[in-house]
């Protein structure tokens, strides 16, 4: 869950902590205080999109930290993401925002926001203030239905992506291939001029290193043989003070010394040793040295065939090898041309049997979609019940459409619904109020929360358009719904209000002439004024308190 919110010099605030308790925590203020920064500064620490007008004014950078308590397959869930978790199960989110960049921190060591947002979807659910309007979109009701049937449908869409793009593959060269003979005739003719081009240089492997080699000595050839006949004079024999005339006349001196002590000796076969090893080493420098030798049609040829190799890579690769590949795709390429008719049916062969098997999945994931749709408008229903929905038929229609596939199936998904007795379904966007939405979508939240293991759900202003009687059931909803998982809430209701096990108060004031929100928690004497003032009064008179002490307990009897 989330333990706490650390915030500075974000927006209106200079620096506040929220250290949040388990079941309901509520958030209230007056309009414009700045409740939607708490919520704004959670989704930036989870990796939202930053700007540097989020720093306040005068302030160098904005901060964020969030601090999680993580349950067991939290921990390894982010593990198999490789980012860092501590042994205790804590886990502390950095990001610091700058004017032109932002860090990311997890447990201390750098992240991108990417792993951010990829991180959040294992430690929070968010509800926006504008969220159910979503629920008008068809995209949308797919992706709730194949969410709810999780590992059902999972399966079978990954291999159906994977099918799918294959299939566009084919049909983009099917059409990359319906030509006009004319244009046809060019790129084969062009394609028998690349490989009788290619074909004739016969290029092999390892060439080009070869001749550089013997076109670098060539060039080179007269520094070599200078350096080469200086060498060989200094280690010869011939000249005077060379290494070979100084090593013999040694050698014969210590010869003569080991005629008078045999301990001499050894020395004198060492030596005897090195000139031996020189005499070799001479020998074959010579022999080098003749290899320098060369006429100049054999460096023309080498030069020649070098401009060959070097125009090829220039046109078509910058290793033989490569050149090598690219021959081989134009061969393969001027035979599918010279044999098109063929080569075009076994394309359009190959598009009917990937059609043929995205059509047996899409009706997999189909009869999938199907039994989760029951299932699901079964919860739905009686989440709705609980929400003041009495008389509500919600219904969610699959309706398989084979000639409109794509990598999400070939379903139209489409939620119905009636809330009036003896009215038929009809379809959600044709009937339903911003009120009902923010119901519905209540609904779905609390469906899926009895099935996943997300721990924190955050709502803000869940309550738009509701009152009275419905008020109080969705109050009751989100109170039995913190039982199980902490829920972070901002209202303007005193119903929902009432529910709280840790209530909030967010208010701006002026410090030196600035204007900062300021976050208080409340106590119960605090907790009950709050009430009071949501419930409209102005001032907070005995009955008005007594009036909000009712409700916060009638609030505890239902939880």
């Amino acid at each position: 869950m989330l333990e706490s919110l650390h915030v500075k010099n974000l927006a209106l605030i200079d620096e506040q902590e929220v250290t949040f308790s388990p079941g309901m925590n509520i958030l209230t203020g007056e309009t414009g205080a700045g409740k939607s920064i708490i919520i704004g500064s959670i989704n930036l620490a989870l990796g939202a999109k930053a700007d540097k007008d989020y720093i306040r004014t005068g302030a160098e950078y904005a901060l964020v930290e969030l601090v999680f308590s993580l349950n067991q397959k939290q921990q390894e869930e982010i593990k198999k993401m490789e980012l860092p978790v501590e042994e205790d199960g804590t886990l502390l989110l950095q990001r610091k925002i700058m004017a032109g960049r932002s860090i990311c921190k997890v447990n201390g060591e750098s992240v991108s926001s990417g792993q951010l947002k990829m991180l959040s979807g294992s430690l929070i659910d968010m509800y926006g203030q504008h969220e159910h309007h979503s629920l008008l979109k068809g995209t949308k009701h797919r992706e709730l239905l194949d969410d709810y049937a999780g590992n059902m449908v999972d399966k079978y869409k990954r291999q159906l992506k994977e099918l799918y793009g294959a299939y566009k593959k084919t049909e983009e060269e099917i059409s990359l291939n319906c030509k006009d003979e004319i244009t046809r005739k060019r790129e084969m003719d062009l394609l028998s001029f690349e490989v009788n081009e290619l074909e004739a240089a016969a290029l092999t492997p390892g060439e080009d290193e070869r001749l550089e080699n013997s076109y670098r000595k060539m060039v080179n050839a007269r520094k070599i043989k200078e350096s080469i006949f200086l060498v060989h004079g200094l280690t010869g024999y011939e000249e005077e003070g060379s290494a070979g005339e100084a090593l013999g006349r040694a050698l014969r001196e210590l010869k003569n010394a080991a005629g008078y002590d045999e301990a001499a000796q050894d020395l004198a076969e060492q030596l005897e040793d090195i000139e031996h090893l020189l005499g070799d080493f001479n020998r074959a420098l010579a022999d080098y040295q003749e290899s320098l030798d060369f006429d100049g049609e054999e460096f023309a040829q080498i030069e020649e065939r070098l401009n060959i190799i070097n125009h090829l890579k220039g046109k078509y690769g910058n290793t033989i090898e490569e050149i090598q590949v690219v021959l081989e795709k134009k061969n393969q390429r001027l035979e599918q041309l010279l044999n098109f008719n063929d080569y075009l049916d076994k394309l359009e062969s190959k598009r009917e049997e990937q059609k043929h098997q995205i059509i047996e999945l899409c009706k997999k994931i189909s009869s999938c979609r199907v039994k989760a749709a029951e299932a699901l408008s079964g919860k739905l229903k009686e989440a709705l019940i609980d929400l003041n929905f009495i008389d509500v038929v919600f219904e969610i229609v699959v309706e398989p459409e084979p000639d409109q596939f794509s990598e999400d199936g070939y379903d139209k998904i489409e939620f119905f619904i009636s809330t009036n007795p003896g009215e038929m379904p009809k379809p959600l966007q044709q009937i339903a109020s911003g009120g009902e939405l923010s119901r519905i979508m209540l609904a779905f939240k609390t469906v899926f929360a009895d099935q996943e293991e997300t721990e924190t759900l955050v709502f803000d202003e869940i309550d738009t358009g509701i009152s009275g009687k419905t008020a109080w059931k969705v109050s009751e909803k989100l109170g039995k719904l913190s039982s199980d998982h902490q829920v972070i809430c901002i209202t303007h209701l005193p119903q929902i209000a009432a529910m709280a096990d840790a209530h909030f108060l967010i208010e701006k004031q002026v410090r030196d002439d600035r204007t900062v929100t300021r976050i208080e928690a409340l106590d119960q004497e605090k907790s009950l004024a709050e009430l009071a003032r949501l419930l409209g009064s102005g001032s907070v008179t005995e009955a008005v308190l007594m009036n909000a002490r009712e409700m916060k307990e009638l609030a505890a009897k239902t939880k």
